[in-house]
C-alpha cells in the first residue's frame, strides 16, 4: 500500500468503528494528521480522496464531514465506470449477465411490495414508451424510468443503485437504436407490458418470468449485434 494508500484506510477505519460517524465534522487538518500519525499532505490527500468516492464532503469555510453513507451516495460512482467499458464487448456482455441475474429476481420482489401509486408510475412509463415508438431518445428516458420505477418498489436503495449504475444510459441508447432500426421495438414494448401485466397481477412468479424473458431477449439482441458489428479479422 502507498502511504496515502495507508492514510485513506485510517480514516476508514475511524468511520467503520463509529469514531467519526455519518453527520459527523473532522477535526481540523494538523489534528487529524497528528491522530492518523501521518503528514498534514498525507492527510490532505487521503481526504481528497475520500471526498471523491463521496464518503467525505468538504464544505468551504466550514470543515469536512463525513456524508450519510447511504447506499445510493456511496455506489452512484458505478454509473460513471460502466460509461467507461462502452468499448469493451466483453465488460457489456458481463454487465448484461449480472442484468439478468439481478432484474428478474428485483422484479419478483416489486411484486409483492409495489403500492397503487408506485404501478401507476410504472405505467406512465410504459404509456410514454408506447407514444415514443420511433424516438429512440424518449424510448431510453422512458425505458430507464420504468425499470427504475419497478425496482424502487422493492424499498432496497442498494439495489436500485446497483441495477441503474450497470444498466448505463449509453449502453440503453444503443441497444433501443439498434432495436428501432431492426424494428424490434414493438417485440420489447410487449416485454414491457407483460412485466408490468404481472406485477399489476402482484404475481412474483410471473413477474420474475416476464423480467427474466425481457432481459434475456436484450442480451442475446446485444451478443448478435456486437458480433455483426466486430470488424472482421
Amino acid at each position: 500500500m502507498s502511504l496515502t494508500d495507508k492514510a485513506i484506510e485510517r480514516i476508514r477505519e475511524l468511520i467503520r468503528t463509529g469514531a467519526l460517524p455519518p453527520g459527523s465534522k473532522l477535526p481540523p487538518e494538523p489534528e487529524l494528521a497528528a491522530q492518523l500519525g501521518l503528514s498534514r499532505n498525507l492527510a490532505r490527500e487521503a481526504v481528497k480522496a475520500l471526498a471523491v468516492a463521496r464518503v467525505l464532503e468538504v464544505r468551504r469555510g466550514d470543515g469536512t464531514y463525513v456524508t450519510s453513507l447511504q447506499p445510493g451516495l456511496l455506489l452512484e460512482g458505478l454509473g460513471g465506470a460502466v460509461e467507461l467499458l462502452q468499448g469493451d464487448s466483453a465488460a457489456l456482455l458481463d454487465l448484461m449477465e449480472v442484468r439478468r441475474l439481478l432484474e428478474p429476481v428485483a422484479t419478483a420482489l416489486a411484486a409483492t411490495r409495489i403500492s397503487d401509486d408506485q404501478l401507476a408510475e410504472v405505467k406512465r412509463h410504459l404509456d410514454a414508451m408506447r407514444a415514443a415508438r420511433d424516438d429512440v431518445e424518449q424510448l431510453n428516458a422512458h425505458d430507464a424510468a420504468f425499470h427504475r420505477a419497478v425496482v424502487s418498489a422493492t424499498g432496497n436503495e442498494t439495489l436500485l443503485t446497483l441495477l441503474q449504475g450497470i444498466s448505463g444510459r449509453t449502453l440503453r441508447a444503443r441497444i433501443w437504436r439498434g432495436l428501432v432500426d431492426d424494428q424490434a421495438a414493438g417485440r420489447t414494448l410487449s416485454e414491457h407490458e407483460a412485466i408490468f401485466d404481472a406485477l399489476a397481477a402482484r404475481d412474483a412468479v410471473l413477474s420474475q418470468a416476464a423480467a427474466l424473458m425481457h432481459v434475456s431477449h436484450t442480451e442475446q439482441w446485444l451478443r448478435e449485434h456486437l458480433r455483426s458489428t466486430a470488424p472482421a479479422g
